[in-house]
């Protein structure tokens, strides 16, 4: 068995990994990236996720044809994943080995490829392994021939004619939008009783009623009870389906790696645990991306690496408690976007707030784009003024979330955004509107 020595190792090439291994190799030293599945070069977002589902959805919203979409995911992604591979493998000091790893103790991993075993030993370990769908245990679903999850579901040859979606979350829902727009008939049947429970009431009766008007079956508090090659039985009814997208959450992709032999400990949900560094609980082994937990997304995975570079090259000041506020996008049509408390939180927790609210039919791009569907929402501390929380539910609110997340980030007043001048005419506009409408 050949065995290899590295200063640093970094186990999966997502986001994170491979970012820190450029900053590695910058900065003159050695990394050595292992990889499963040469497909997932890059990581999740440019291969399974972000970029190739919001590439067809928004080529459904551009009324493409399901083959033309899925031509221009796959041209899409392989630039992505090409650019991802060689922007770190060119690197002078990053090397990339394929293979399964696994601990063997919180130094050395083993790593097999096919009849190939390497052990190699690293003074730093970084696990980067992102996470995986989960599949629940209902009756036939692993025998069941037209299962897909969201990752399958962007490499179907054909648009189903039936598609069920079990699970009514953010991934089945943008989900149900794309395909609706392709033509499918999409039903979602979703166990939970309350849709989008996480979201204030208003917010979530607007996106229901929006799905239902454009076709999407939403059927709630309904049990699953069994799944054959053509059909769920829900509720004491059975639904058809061509296809069958299980779309009710993701874990850890932690299965192969024996951490138990590093001694890294998981946290009650199952996640890899972490301190404010990122560090696990083996001193010299860090968890980054969606494997340690919390929001799983691709600028997370970001700034997690930010966090690890500052301790390696900076001045230790990157904590993850600093990061309070992340906003966040469910691409629905139209958007669903948000950052900092809601309604429903702010009860919850006893805080003080203004409530700005405004529909956002009177936006003049609203009109233009012929797309006034959507509600605006913000709560305002009545001390400081300063910006408590934003819901923006309407169209382009994944650009318009990011200027009020910078008015929170730098304490600005909600005065500022209310007078801003804007171009003309944007959605940005809104916030001019939105902070004077104030719900006394």
């Amino acid at each position: 068995m050949e065995t290899r020595h590295f200063k640093n190792i970094i186990i999966g090439f997502g986001k994170a990994g491979r970012a820190l291994a450029k900053s590695l190799s910058k900065n003159g030293e050695e990394a050595l990236i292992i990889e499963r599945d040469q497909a997932m070069y890059g990581g999740t977002c440019p291969n399974v996720g972000c970029a190739p589902s919001k590439t067809l959805i928004v080529a459904g919203q551009k009324n493409m044809n399901f083959s033309e979409a899925m031509t221009t995911k796959y041209k899409v992604r392989e630039i992505l994943h090409n650019a991802a591979y060689h922007g770190v493998a060119d690197e002078a000091l990053v090397y990339v080995m394929d293979g399964l790893a696994r601990f063997i103790n919180s130094k050395t991993v083993e790593v097999v490829n096919g009849e190939n075993v390497t052990q190699v030993i690293g003074e730093r370990i970084f696990i980067n392994t992102g996470a995986t769908p989960i599949i629940p245990e209902i009756e036939g679903i692993h025998e069941a021939k037209n299962i897909v999850t969201s990752e399958g579901a962007m490499e179907l040859s054909e648009l189903p004619k039936k598609l069920v979606i079990i699970g009514a979350g953010y991934i089945g829902l943008e989900f149900a939008g794309m395909f609706n727009k392709f033509g499918s008939e999409v039903t979602i049947l979703e166990p939970h009783a309350t849709f989008l429970p996480k979201e204030d009431e208003d917010i979530s009766n607007e996106i229901y009623k929006d799905l239902v008007a454009a076709g999407v079956e939403i059927q709630l508090g309904v049990e699953i009870e069994r799944i054959t090659d053509s059909e769920v039985f829900a509720g004491g009814k059975v639904y058809p389906a061509d296809k069958i997208l299980i779309a009710t959450g993701r874990r850890p992709n932690i299965k192969d790696l024996d951490l138990e032999k590093a001694d890294v400990e998981l946290s009650e949900n199952g996640y890899i645990k972490v301190d404010d560094d990122l560090k696990t609980t083996a001193q010299n082994i860090w968890a980054l991306g969606d494997v340690r937990g919390g929001g799983q997304f691709y600028y997370l995975s970001t700034d997690d690496f930010r966090i690890v570079n500052n301790q390696l090259f900076g001045d230790h000041s990157r904590k993850l408690s600093d990061r309070k506020l992340v906003p966040y996008s469910v691409f629905i049509s139209p958007t669903l976007s948000r950052i900092g408390l809601d309604e429903k939180q702010a009860k919850e927790a006893g805080v003080n707030y203004r409530l700005f609210k405004m529909a956002a039919a009177p936006i003049v791009k609203a009109k233009v784009v012929q797309d006034t569907r959507g509600l605006l929402k913000a709560l305002v501390d009545p001390n400081t003024d300063e910006i408590l929380g934003a819901t923006l539910y309407h169209e382009d609110s994944h650009e318009v979330i990011n200027l009020v997340s910078l008015a929170m980030k730098m304490h600005t007043p909600y005065q500022v955004l209310r007078d801003q001048i804007f171009t003309h005419p944007t959605m940005g506009e809104g916030l001019n509107d939105l902070f004077q409408n104030e719900v006394k």
